[in-house]
């Protein structure tokens, strides 16, 4: 069984390494299909922009009051605005942002891809001369990576201001001392770790999505198994890269 598992995680880590390799020589060849890229861009914030809104909302109001306490305890109550704004910058925000879309444009890519594999649309498109991998895959790879940083950065926006409104439950702050409080703290180096992480995470989840979809087997059943699977695949992925971001930003922080 453990020797099935293993087999069988090389096996598609091997077809995944390939997939994106193809990617990539698809990806930057001409023809491009901007018409297609710029519709998966709508599609994509569309879906996920009310969801991620809320969502950032109420990170940023709910971590304030939790925080809250704690930062009493130590007689640190005026630095919860900026604590807050950090916290959420460099490293909520992004993930579970990432992880929105791991669920919602994973499977949804997945599903999509499935079905079209299933029902032998890309077969067609294969017939009729058009290159279906660089039409469906490599548009909406390029299309989540595109809109995941800007979807981090509405969420961090809305999230800071849930979190201004967290701090007035609390205690009375002014905007105007909020915003000097958050900006006097967030640094240049906070912002754009977490908007060149985002590009990473929209990779990882675009390409797992697509290559869950374009390999589906076993008709309508195997199209349920790709959109499950590309969230799983997607969630773990963004852990990983996660990790590798934070020990990548310590070192540079150490040096």
């Amino acid at each position: 069984m453990n020797n099935s598992f293993f087999k069988n995680f090389l096996q598609e880590t091997g077809e995944i390494s390939a997939f994106t390799a193809r990617f990539f020589r698809e990806g930057f060849r001409a023809r491009f299909e901007f018409a297609e890229l710029f519709n998966q861009c709508f599609n994509i914030g569309n879906k996920t922009l009310g969801l991620v809104g809320v969502t950032g909302f109420i990170m940023g109001l709910v971590i304030t009051i939790q925080s809250h306490p704690s930062m009493q305890a130590f007689g640190a109550e005026s630095w919860l605005p900026a604590v807050v704004s950090v916290s959420l910058v460099r490293e909520i925000v992004p993930v579970i942002t990432a992880l929105i879309c791991a669920g919602k444009i994973g499977s949804s890519i997945g599903a999509e891809l499935g079905s079209m594999k299933v029902t032998e649309q890309i077969d067609a498109m294969e017939v009729s001369g058009t290159n279906p991998f660089k039409y469906l895959v490599v548009t909406r790879v390029f299309a989540t990576m595109l809109m995941l940083p800007l979807l981090v950065i509405i969420a961090d926006a809305v999230g800071l201001w849930g979190a201004y409104i967290g701090v007035n439950m609390k205690m009375e702050v002014s905007f105007d001392l909020y915003t000097n409080q958050i900006f006097q703290k967030l640094t240049f180096g906070d912002v754009m770790p977490s908007i060149i992480k985002s590009f990473f995470f929209g990779f990882a989840i675009g390409i797992i999505g697509c290559y869950k979809g374009y390999y589906t087997r076993n008709g309508t059943q195997g199209v349920g198994r790709a959109a499950n699977s590309a969230v799983v695949a997607s969630t773990f992925v963004v852990f990983i890269l996660d990790l590798i971001a934070a020990q990548i930003a310590d070192i540079i922080d150490i040096t």
